[in-house]
């Protein structure tokens, strides 16, 4: 994508949008400890735009004219789809299953009424299912879950849902584990104290509650691979397989291979599609290329050429005008 075309959209953007007259708009995003939240500061930031900011083509901010956006700690997929669905956020960030579960009535969300209005802004990155064991538990593979204390995360959390689904094609349940549902950074204190032998965690690596644990304790970054990875990736094919290098976190030398589900930015049909076409456009601006590239590992694979991957809702026409210009549509 050149940044003289998203340039130009920008400007045009700054045409239509109001006389820089204040509109908020909020990203639910996650807990403190995981990915969603540093990311979401991140692209709030490129987005915002406030009343008075000095204009893009002056070296100003890039955002939409007049918005101010943030980014808020939540409870992670379920919890941001539900308060879109509620009016309560603007945008939000959610796993892409989670995300198609709910738009479609579907998996998870078969039993409650469909979030149809739901749409997309852009995948993003992908977020792997980290499975991490104290070194001194005994845990080489899931079924060694088997009557160990594991926090699965907490309610409403994207997490729950794929450790459910994880444990289920293994054999087990949370009838068979002592199930805790705290978030991982409350998870890894357990871990530290001794009282908790395992926990699941979804997101974007390095995760910094996960990093922080392995640079004070001996943990082991448990695979989830084989046989059973398979029957969950022909079973439910927004899971994919994926690899933690080696280093990522202290003590984990070898690289393990696990799964992983696309992060995605969503909002509610009823934006504006002037609004959503300026932080789409924002979004992809050559000045934020340079936040996300310096801001957190997980934000160089934010890229225009995987903003469509593995997204299985419809495109806000917001989002979707702007990429039909960029010719990432046809």
């Amino acid at each position: 994508m050149r940044a003289a075309t998203v340039g130009a959209a920008m400007m045009a953007v700054g045409t239509v949008a109001s006389a820089q007259e204040p509109q908020f708009f909020r990203i639910g995003t996650g807990g403190t400890a995981g990915t969603y939240y540093p990311i979401g500061g991140l692209i709030a930031n490129a987005i915002s735009n406030p009343p008075g900011s000095r204009p893009c083509e002056e070296g100003g901010s890039c955002g939409f004219p007049g918005l101010i956006a943030s980014a808020l700690s939540a409870n992670g997929s379920v919890a941001n789809i539900n308060a879109i669905a509620g009016g309560t956020l603007e945008s939000g960030f959610s796993q892409s299953d989670v995300a198609t579960w709910a738009q479609t009535g579907t998996g998870i969300w078969e039993d409650r009424e469909a979030v149809d209005n739901l749409r997309a802004i852009a995948n993003l990155y992908p977020e792997t299912i980290h499975l991490v064991a104290s070194a001194d538990a005994g845990i080489e593979s899931v079924s060694d879950l088997e009557g160990k204390t594991v926090s699965l995360d907490e309610p409403g959390s994207g997490t729950l849902v794929d450790a459910r689904i994880i444990l289920d094609a293994y054999g087990l349940s949370e009838d068979d584990i002592d199930a805790a549902f705290l978030k991982p950074d409350q998870a890894a204190d357990r871990m530290r104290d001794g009282a908790m032998d395992a926990f699941f965690f979804v997101g974007g690596f390095p995760a910094g509650a996960i990093a922080e644990l392995a640079s004070q304790e001996d943990i082991v970054l448990v695979p989830i691979s084989g046989a059973e990875a398979e029957g969950v990736t022909d079973e439910y094919t927004f899971f994919a397989e994926n690899v933690v290098p080696g280093g990522t976190y202290e003590g984990v030398d070898d690289d393990v291979t696990t799964l992983s589900v696309g992060a995605q930015w969503v909002t509610s049909a009823d934006q504006s599609e002037d609004l959503i076409y300026g932080v789409t456009a924002a979004l992809w601006n050559e000045n934020t290329r340079k936040l996300l590239d310096s801001g957190h590992q997980k934000g160089k694979e934010i890229t225009p050429e995987t903003a469509l991957d593995g997204v299985g809702i419809p495109l806000h026409p917001g989002a979707e005008k702007f990429y039909r210009e960029q010719g990432l549509i046809e």
